[in-house]
Parts: C-alpha cells; structure tokens; sequence
C-alpha cells in the first residue's frame, strides 16, 4: 500500500488546491521539506497523501541520524517519469471542466482496453491519472496479479 507520494510543481497551492478537489479533501504547508511545500490530504480511511514540493527540489540523504534535505536544483526539468492514479467522487465532465478551468491537457484514455483514466496533466507537466467510480471499478477489476498476466499476454 501506498500511504503518500510526492510531485513537484511550478504552484505548489494552485496544485494542491486542484488535487484537494478532486478528492474532496484539504491541503497543508508542509515546512519538513522546503518552503512552499504543501500536503494534500484525500480524507479517506487509510489517510492517503500527495507531497507537492517547488519544482527543482531534490530529496537527498542527510549525514548521521539526520532528517532527509531538500536541496533545490535550478537545472531541474518540467517533465518526469513520476506519475499516479486516483480516486475522485467526481463524474467524468467535472474532471476536464477543472482541466479546463485550470489550462491543462486533459483526455480520456482506455489503458489496454481493461479500465478508463482521465489523464490530468498537472501544469502540463505532470501526470495524474483520475478515476471516477466506474473507472475504479474496471481497474480494481483488471489491476490483479493474474489480471496483469492476462493483459501482458494479451499484448503479446
């Protein structure tokens, strides 16, 4: 299980003001790491969380029984590998008019024809995969061990 991740951001408040609705959640300043760092709380039973740090932050290893350092790094791209899927209470049409509102790319995707995402591109930067109610239902469905065989040998 996954309690929390962390992404990056140009705005990290307008980001977590948009992650804050889609879970109809909360977010925070998080001084642990960096200033103008945020958390976004989803409000549901395992306390599930998004870090979202200034863009450019690094995490590194602090020396002896020190806390991880976050070290800003000015070279840093706006696009990256690191990316996650979600839960909302929101219909389908309420996630791309927020994209809308907000200027982001935002399409429906089928992922190998087994469940549905809103792709969310967070400042056109970073990747969240949305799933309303219907959408979480096909990928706890499909997201199994042997459902994940069967897809691979599907592609196959």
């Amino acid at each position: 299980m996954i309690f929390h991740l962390s992404i990056a951001a140009d705005d990290p408040v307008k980001v977590a003001d948009v992650l804050a609705e889609l879970w109809g959640g909360e977010h925070h300043p998080f001084p642990p790491i960096g200033t103008g760092s945020r958390i976004v709380f989803a409000g549901d039973m395992r306390n599930s969380a998004i870090e979202v740090y200034p863009r450019g932050l690094e995490l590194h290893p602090s020396d002896g029984d020190a806390d991880v350092q976050g070290r800003i790094n000015p070279a840093s791209g706006r696009m990256t590998a690191t990316h996650c899927a979600i839960a909302t209470p929101l219909k389908q049409a309420e996630v791309m008019r927020i994209a809308e509102r907000e200027g982001w790319i935002a399409k429906y995707r089928k992922r190998s024809g087994a469940f549905g995402v809103v792709e969310l591109w967070l400042e056109n930067a970073t990747l969240v995969e949305v799933l309303t109610s219907d959408m979480q239902a096909e990928y706890l469905d499909a997201m199994t061990m042997e459902g994940w065989g069967r897809m691979v040998a599907e592609m196959a």
